[in-house]
């Protein structure tokens, strides 16, 4: 029958919502070692389009929300696109992440005061971003448990902080000073 056929080859929502939540601590990592590592000289100059360094701090948990938002839409296109195993999943979070950073940047730089430079930086950044996460689905969709996967992830996480903290502390990324 069409219905049990349908329940046994689909993910379960247990599954979306550990997986969903399991790309979102990977999307983090990644964003966190992006703008307060390799971006961040980008967001200590004077700019009309960036906010001030506190209330922009202020605002993380709304740039947070958008990368849980954009996690599960992620899963559920790469689940719906049968996407199974990292290199599928690597070809559709680049892919997905090209056209959403492009749409992105050109819709900003059509409305904008943002610098080329910046613009380029975050759709690399986007691209970077949604191509892990695309690994972590796809892996994760073709295990039958995400507990390699999510120390795989944690490892990950710890190794991208300690990196933007190292970044920081050498001097190759400026540390943006909360007032």
């Amino acid at each position: 029958m069409p219905g049990e056929y349908e329940r046994e080859n689909r993910t379960s929502r247990k599954r979306y919502v550990q997986l969903t939540l399991l790309v979102w601590v990977a999307m983090i990592g990644v964003d966190f070692f992006l703008h307060g590592g390799i971006l961040a000289a980008t967001y200590v100059q004077d700019s009309p389009f960036l906010l001030s360094a506190m209330d922009a701090f202020l605002r993380i948990p709304f740039g947070y929300l958008a990368l849980l938002a954009t996690a599960g839409l992620l899963v559920w296109i790469i689940d719906q696109a049968s996407a199974r195993g990292w290199r599928k999943g690597l070809v559709m979070g680049l892919s997905l992440g090209a056209v959403m950073g492009a749409s992105f940047t050109l819709g900003l730089y059509s409305i904008s005061t943002a610098s080329p430079q910046l613009l380029a930086a975050w759709f690399a950044g986007q691209v970077l971003q949604m191509g892990i996460a695309g690994v972590v689905i796809g892996q994760g969709l073709a295990t039958d448990t995400l507990r390699s996967l999510t120390l795989a992830v944690i490892f990950g996480v710890v190794f991208l902080f300690i990196a933007t903290i190292v970044l920081q502390s050498v001097g190759l990324s400026p540390s943006i000073v909360i007032p």
